[in-house]
């Protein structure tokens, strides 16, 4: 329960300051050529779209969701809606175990064995194609679409649940911001690196990776260390919980909910690493298709030509753009707190409002790599009979992307911001008593929200182009 103090004076927020703010954005930017995920290499037409239209558009369609659900909708409705569920029954639960398990180790032999020994060519090589055609592109989808099935599936945690461990005690102060510096340290070294073309460096961080994961695992327990360290298990974990197939944490069961209900448990994000590690996953996929744009071609040769080298500046604009996300976040929560006139602390609003973001990440995810998947998953098939020697008739099939998934790609990224606004609306519902006040806490996260959707609309609108430098 929270209560108002009568003796702090009420804000109201700048809606003009808003207001121009947007229009700005819209501004200084010229002709959208709509395309889809930065990373496709298809040869398709663009449509071209007014980009100050293609904003507006979406941040206007981010704003009505959160006008219509805050007055349409009441505390009964959403409590209906998100209390829905149906235990899920999984035929033969400890066959499909066993082969996810299996599955998971042959992958890893595949991307080792055949990332060494394999074609040097990107796109005949098995091995670097199921990593990221395969795994970060397909099985992520899933994770958000169906659900997390990468406990099972973790070649790793097989690993070291089958050799004894130390189970030594993991410091509490570190909470997960080891996940928090290793995700932003992997997505750089995938940006600067030629980690997504050359087989045989991209099959050595595998084998780094894995002495890394397996001694830490060994140490402080397969439970403990997948649970805070590892940036990959906590990526699915949470990707998992906008899935409609989700895992009760008091019964263990699998339940179906509809898509994003789980995003509403008040444990899931418990903590400012916590906070800290879903707006860096937000930003690292933002960061990923940034690069690749031709505004950042055109600011980095200009930092660079200053005498700014590239290891410098590649990692310099991720760790401030990391901080301006975060930056942002935290003056919502601030802004929320003296907007709701409430005794409840920013870090604890924070917190309450951090998992709808994770609809915002999955639906920009969807939005930078369903293309992509497409558009070489018959690369990976050509040479999955032949994975030594590459496609047997010597040509690598890739599939030609219509031009409509352009505006497919538009629709991923309003759909994960819609859903995330709505999320939002529900625990902001289950935060506070009054309506008012729960609506009232809403404006600055949703104002942030609608700056997330028109920079991400904005990177998915742009020409994908090779980052210089690299």
């Amino acid at each position: 329960m929270t209560s108002p103090d009568p003796s702090r004076p009420r804000r109201r927020l700048p809606v003009a300051t808003v207001a121009g703010a947007l229009l700005a954005l819209t501004l200084f930017v010229g002709t959208a050529a709509a395309h889809g995920g930065s990373l496709g290499a298809s040869g398709r037409e663009s449509i071209s779209v007014p980009t100050w239209l293609l904003l507006l558009t979406g941040g206007g369609a981010v704003g009505a969701s959160f006008l219509l659900s805050s007055f349409v909708t009441d505390r009964l409705l959403v409590r209906q809606i998100h209390g829905w569920g149906r235990d899920a029954v999984v035929p033969g639960r400890r066959v499909a175990v066993r082969v996810g398990q299996i599955v998971g180790l042959a992958g890893l032999a595949v991307v080792l064995v055949v990332g060494f020994l394999g074609p040097t060519a990107a796109l005949a090589n098995l091995g670097l194609l199921l990593v990221w055609v395969g795994w970060w592109a397909g099985f992520t989808m899933t994770t958000y679409l169906v659900g997390n099935a990468w406990p099972v599936v973790n070649p790793w945690r097989t690993l070291t649940s089958a050799v004894p461990t130390l189970d030594r005690p993991y410091p509490e102060r570190l909470g997960a911001w080891p996940s928090v510096v290793g995700l932003l340290a992997l997505i750089w070294l995938e940006v600067v690196s030629p980690l997504a073309d050359d087989p045989r460096l991209l099959a050595t961080v595998v084998v780094g990776y894995s002495a890394f994961t397996l001694a830490g695992a060994v140490v402080f327990g397969p439970d403990r260390w997948f649970g805070s360290v590892d940036p990959v298990a906590r990526v699915f974990r949470y990707y998992g919980r906008v899935a409609p197939l989700t895992r009760d944490d008091e019964t263990g069961r699998l339940r179906l909910r509809l898509p994003g209900s789980a995003l509403t448990d008040a444990r899931l994000v418990d903590g400012l690493d916590e906070v800290a590690f879903v707006v860096a996953l937000v930003w690292v996929t933002t960061y990923d298709g940034l690069v690749a744009t031709p505004l950042w071609r055109e600011f980095a040769r200009g930092v660079v030509g200053l005498g700014v080298p590239p290891v410098v500046l590649y990692p310099a604009a991720l760790v401030v753009g990391y901080l301006a996300f975060f930056g942002a976040y935290w003056l919502a929560a601030v802004g929320a707190r003296r907007l709701a006139d409430t005794y409840v602390s920013p870090a604890v609003l924070a917190r309450r409002f951090a998992p709808p973001l994770l609809a915002i990440a999955a639906g920009y995810h969807l939005a930078h790599y369903l293309e992509y998947f497409v558009s070489l998953a018959p690369a990976a098939l050509s040479v999955l009979l032949t994975p030594l020697a590459g496609p047997a008739s010597g040509e690598v099939a890739v599939a030609v992307i219509p031009g409509w998934f352009g505006a497919l790609n538009m629709s991923f990224v309003l759909l994960g911001h819609l859903l995330a606004i709505w999320v939002a609306h529900a625990a902001a519902f289950d935060r506070f008593p009054g309506r008012l006040q729960a609506v009232r806490s809403q404006y600055t996260f949703t104002f942030v929200m609608v700056c997330y959707t028109m920079t991400s609309l904005w990177i998915v609108s742009r020409p994908s182009v090779t980052p210089p430098f690299l």
